[in-house]
Parts: C-alpha cells; sequence; structure tokens
C-alpha cells in the first residue's frame, strides 16, 4: 500500500525534525523504486550531508550514479546562497552605470545576510531541479532539511510569486510613464534611452524567467496526483508535536500528506524493563499521533536496529522494512 502511493508520484519530499531518519528513509526509498524500473534523482537539502555517508560516497551538486537508474546529489546551501548572488550581481553590473557598482557591491553584501536570503536561494534551486526533473525522471525524492526549515521553503513559491508579480507591474507602470513622457517630449530617441530600455528588457527577462519558474513549482508541488510529502518521525514527545505542527503548515501551503514513517521503534521485550516501559510510552506517542492525522492515514513504522545502514545492501533491507512494517 505504502509502495503503491509513492509509486503514483513524480515529486515526493521526506522530512521531519533533524535526526530521526530522513536521509535514510529517503535513501531506501530512492533505491525501492530504482530497483522496481524508474529513473529517479534523489537530492539532499539538508545542511547536514548525510546522503554521502549513507552510501559511502562522496556526493556533491552533480548527480552520481549510486545504483543503476539511481542518481544523487547535494545541495550545499552556503555555496547556492553565494551562486545565486553571484548571478544577481553579474545582472545588477550589467545594468548599471559603472559609477553605481559601489552601491551595487554594497546592496549585494547587505542582501546575503537579510533573513530568508538562504532560502530564497534554495528555492530556486529546489525548484530547477524539480522541474528539470519532471523531464529528466520518473521520480525526484528530496530529502529536506529538518522541519521547519523544510515549511517555510515550500511556503516560499506563493509569496515569491506575488512579490515578482508585483515588481513586474511596477516594471510595466514604470515603462508606460517612460513611453508617456517621451511621447511629451517629441520622441527624442537619445542614446541613454535605448540603453535604458535595453536594461528594463533584461530585468523583465529575469522577472518572467523567474516567476515562470515559481508558478511551475507551486504546481507541482500542489498537485497531489504529481507530489506528496512523507513525514518522519520517531515515537517520542517533540517528534509528535513537530509533526503535527508540520502537517497543519503543509495544509497550509496545499501540499498533500500522503503517510507516516515512525522511524527507531523499541522492541517490546517482556524481559526488559527498560526497553518494555519505553515501548509503553512510544506506543502513547503513537496514540497521540493517530488522534492529531485522523483515521485513514498511512502510517509506517520501522523497528530500531543494532547499526546504522550504511550501504547499498543495508539499504535495501531496510527498505524492506519500512514498506513490510506494521500499519
Amino acid at each position: 500500500m505504502f509502495r503503491d502511493e509513492i509509486a503514483r508520484r513524480r515529486v515526493l519530499f521526506l522530512g521531519g525534525k533533524g535526526g530521526v531518519g530522513k536521509t535514510t528513509s529517503a535513501a531506501a526509498v530512492a533505491l525501492d523504486q530504482a530497483r522496481a524500473g524508474r529513473r529517479v534523482l534523489l537530492v539532499s537539502t539538508d545542511p547536514a550531508h548525510n546522503l554521502g555517508h549513507l552510501w559511502g560516497r562522496k556526493i556533491g551538486e552533480k548527480p552520481v550514479v549510486l545504483h543503476p537508474g539511481l542518481d544523487a546529489v547535494e545541495i550545499d546551501p552556503d555555496r547556492e546562497a553565494d551562486r545565486h548572488f553571484k548571478t544577481v550581481g553579474q545582472h545588477l553590473y550589467g545594468m548599471m552605470p559603472e559609477h553605481l557598482h559601489g552601491e551595487v557591491r554594497r546592496y549585494l553584501q547587505v542582501s546575503a545576510q537579510a533573513p530568508g536570503a538562504h532560502e530564497a536561494a534554495m528555492l530556486e534551486r529546489t525548484a530547477q531541479l524539480a522541474v528539470d526533473g519532471l523531464r529528466d525522471y520518473d521520480l525526484v525524492v528530496f530529502d529536506t532539511a529538518p522541519s521547519g526549515h523544510t515549511a517555510r521553503l515550500l511556503a516560499l513559491p506563493e509569496m515569491m510569486a506575488q512579490w515578482t508579480r508585483a515588481l513586474l507591474d511596477n516594471r510595466t507602470r514604470a515603462d508606460r510613464f517612460g513611453a508617456a513622457a517621451r511621447s511629451l517630449d517629441g520622441g527624442n530617441e537619445e542614446s541613454g534611452i535605448g540603453a535604458r530600455r535595453s536594461r528594463d528588457q533584461r530585468i523583465r527577462e529575469l522577472l518572467e524567467r523567474r516567476q515562470t519558474l515559481l508558478a511551475e513549482f507551486r504546481i507541482v508541488i500542489t498537485d497531489p496526483k504529481l507530489s506528496g510529502f512523507i513525514i518522519v518521525l520517531a515515537a517520542e514527545r517533540m517528534p509528535v508535536l513537530e509533526t503535527l505542527e508540520l502537517r497543519k503548515q503543509l495544509a497550509e501551503s496545499n501540499i498533500a500528506v500522503i503517510g507516516y514513517l515512525i522511524n527507531k521503534r523499541t522492541p517490546d521485550a517482556a524481559d526488559s524493563e527498560l526497553l518494555a516501559t519505553r515501548h509503553a510510552a512510544e506506543e502513547q506517542w503513537v496514540a497521540e499521533l493517530r488522534k492529531g492525522i485522523g483515521r485513514g492515514a498511512l502510517i509506517v513504522q520501522t523497528p530500531l536496529l543494532a547499526h546504522e545502514p550504511i550501504g547499498e545492501a543495508a539499504l535495501a533491507e531496510f527498505g524492506g522494512m519500512l514498506f513490510g512494517g506494521p500499519q
């Protein structure tokens, strides 16, 4: 049932509180789907960079083949932000006269430290990977950063699209005002006017390109037949509470949650008071989760393992537990 839900999607996001096994689960899901014959791209947006550790491979920003049909990339938020502002700077320097380049430099330095700067850069990279991935792969699996970062990231497309539309509207009003002013001036076509027109056209093209990308990404992540979110958690107080909050935030962004993965379940050992007590406490939090998400929600549980799954064979074994575990 859980495998069927995944097989119907083209884009998956796995997220949750840090340390609950998001990367392991994402890697197991991606490997399972690749073994089923799908062409899969596994993307890590988590700054912890655990993906390469799990596979025992160096993974970077360019796709690396992990298994036939399975490629992977790791996005570095700091590097992505640097690249983003470098690109923005190149465009600004080209649009502005040389005597204003100092102002552009100061603007970029301030913008790079502004709240949301890294999120904006990560959003564009994530959106591009998702949109391009639909063309080049059967499935794109995102191993995301901890809950709060992910919720903000997936809420950004709508906000940034509105901001971009506002900028385009401002450009349109400015263009109309400029045309009216030139007509009053007898249509004077000085060389400076031609340069401004060229600069304004480049600004408009950049804004329209961003608007198109964000609109396409928004369509993808809000289509429940195309994409979905899997929340990964542990059967403990904070992960359960964060899961319920994340579920609410995703619903507000019209993003469908297709299932819940409860990892690291303590065995119910009758001969161990410690394990039995802990298992009973976890059962209470599983009940709390079920109460919060309602009937019919898909929940899959995996046992606490003696060792972290490292390497393809161990990840495949974990995938077997994932798709064959209790619900």
